[in-house]
């Protein structure tokens, strides 16, 4: 057999706070977070601060975007969290200073061992490095570190880390070219 699910355990202390705590975050999330008016960004912020989340100044959150534990989020001044984005932080999720993670895009901290037949949950931190733009719907997997300054097109999935100050797209993501500070326009 490939995985045998009646031997899957939650490795002690998965989740880092206990099982009612983490149900009130989602309940708060649920209740306060997605309801504030679009212009809340600094009720946003606090929440998630109060929650334990390490959050710079200037930061927009929209009100769709979701986190699992906020205690293990930590962005960086003047970042912007879009609609619908998910920030799936069962391990360290680290964005830094003036990126852009765009709506939908989906940066996924867990996995598991397809190896063992207990089907072990794995938690490897995403780090995303100051000046980054991820577009639309961009995909990133457990482990993976972006390089500052880099562009993630629409769609992208990144299963590897990717150099900075690049232009990266497809599935898998891959650099097509250099990103140039302040230079020319894309093509």
């Amino acid at each position: 057999m490939y995985q045998q699910l009646n031997k899957f355990q939650l490795p002690a202390n998965f989740r880092s706070r206990s099982g009612w705590y983490v149900q009130l975050w989602w309940i708060v999330q649920s209740l306060l977070f997605k309801t504030s008016p679009q212009f809340m960004y600094g009720w946003r912020r606090f929440l998630m601060r109060a929650f334990g989340a390490k959050i710079g100044k200037g930061v927009i959150l929209r009100p769709t975007m979701h986190t699992q534990f906020p205690w293990e989020v930590t962005i960086g001044d003047y970042s912007w969290i879009g609609d619908e984005v998910v920030l799936y932080s069962l391990g360290a999720i680290k964005i830094g200073n003036n990126v852009v993670i765009s709506q939908r895009s989906y940066l996924c901290t867990g996995t598991h061992d397809y190896l063992k037949d207990n089907f072990e949950i794995l938690r490897q931190e995403i780090v995303v490095e100051d000046e980054c733009w991820l577009a639309t719907d961009v995909y990133v997997g457990p482990g993976v570190t972006i390089g500052k300054g880099t562009v993630v097109g629409a769609r992208a999935s990144v299963f590897k880390s990717l150099p900075g100050n690049k232009i990266c797209t497809g599935s898998p993501a891959r650099a097509v070219r250099d990103r140039i500070p302040g230079g020319e326009s894309a093509e």
